[in-house]
């Protein structure tokens, strides 16, 4: 009796490891544990692909001049560079920009097709610029330092600013800048053209600025008409044998032409 007993307990212990072998399990200190299947797929490998660090160029500009007379075109050439590859950088655009009421405002703008973006400029005048790069393919925007570009006053522009104030109504003792009388319309010119400032009256006004005689006069010129030696009118010399002046009561600012021979010329512009 206890022979069979212990043979059928062989026999089922047998039995339990056949059928642990079977279904992949281990069976220890009475617990079934999970083995690791046969043909269980190895953990995938992650590969980390670092995105490229975007690149900012080196920008410069050259300027063909600093200083010019009003009128004058300013040429400015900025380049753009990839420091790490020494290359131009092409594609984007580039702003030439100037300082105004505190702000960065847009002059001109090109596509950068080349690497090399030239503008041409005559500013009216004495302004703060400078260049941007707005970035692209992977290269950062940039600026340019900031260049002053100064304007000198000539005879050109005093004449642009003469010519703005035609039809200004005739008003005694008036200096602009809707109503002018003579020396009121002279002395509001050239503070606007040429920063300097002239006293009100015609007989002053002919002692200020550098004598020029009258076969060397240049257009934008003051000339102040004389009674003797005193000054009673005065206009600003438009060429030809004509001036910009306020003439009289009934009249208004406007190219008249020079009445008289006894007069004096006086060179305001430097």
């Amino acid at each position: 009796m206890h022979e069979r007993s212990s043979s059928r307990g062989r026999r089922m212990s047998a039995g339990t490891g056949t059928v642990a072998l079977s279904l992949g399990l281990c069976l220890c200190a009475g617990q079934l544990i999970a083995t690791p299947a046969a043909s269980a797929a190895a953990a995938p490998v992650v590969t980390t692909v670092t995105a490229a660090k975007p690149v900012k160029p080196r920008i410069s500009s050259s300027w063909s001049a600093r200083k010019v007379n009003w009128g004058t075109k300013v040429r400015v050439t900025t380049k753009l560079i990839n420091p790490k590859t020494g290359k131009k950088v092409v594609g984007g655009w580039v702003r030439l920009q100037t300082h105004q009421n505190g702000k960065w405002k847009t002059w001109l703008k090109s596509r950068n097709t080349s690497g090399a973006v030239t503008f041409a400029t005559a500013p009216h005048e004495t302004r703060w610029f400078r260049t941007a790069f707005g970035g692209a393919g992977g290269v950062t925007a940039a600026t340019t330092r900031p260049t002053k570009i100064h304007i000198r006053s000539s005879g050109a522009r005093i004449l642009a600013e003469a010519k703005k104030h035609r039809g200004a109504a005739y008003a005694y003792g008036a200096e602009g800048p809707r109503r002018f009388d003579c020396s009121g319309y002279t002395k509001y010119v050239y503070k606007k053209a040429t920063g300097k400032k002239l006293p009100h009256s015609a007989n002053s006004q002919q002692y200020y600025g550098k004598k020029v005689s009258k076969s060397s006069k240049q257009v934008g010129d003051l000339i102040v008409f004389r009674n003797g030696s005193h000054g009673y009118h005065a206009g600003i010399y438009a060429g030809g044998g004509y001036m910009y002046d306020s003439p009289r009561p009934g009249m208004s600012v406007g190219k008249h032409k020079i009445w008289s021979n006894n007069y004096v010329v006086r060179r305001i512009a430097a």
